[in-house]
């Protein structure tokens, strides 16, 4: 394992026993309805699924087919509170 893959797992780790983790999910679901991401996200699945044909495909290539724009379409201003948010807490709790 990788010294970045130990320290990953150690950042994952530490967020997870602390509660921060699910704290951090809860932020990001609000941001991303808040701005409007969740909205644009249900429509673009529609609009696959639309072009595929609802028999045609499955959940798994749904997903495939939709997660870089869905990565694409996450604001950089959420991204960077959450960024912000995850320094903040591992200069706090000494990582």
């Amino acid at each position: 394992m990788s010294k970045e893959s130990r320290m990953k797992a150690t950042v994952n780790q530490k967020l997870t026993e602390m509660g921060e983790r699910e704290r951090l999910k809860e932020l990001l679901r609000a941001k991303l309805t808040e701005c409007g991401w969740k909205d644009q996200m249900k429509a673009h699945c529609k609009e696959v699924i639309k072009e595929k044909g609802l028999e045609q495909i499955t959940v798994e290539d749904l997903v495939v087919e939709v997660t870089p724009k869905g990565r694409a379409l996450v604001p950089d201003s959420v991204k960077k509170e959450l960024l912000h948010r995850i320094r903040t807490f591992l200069s706090q709790h000494g990582t």
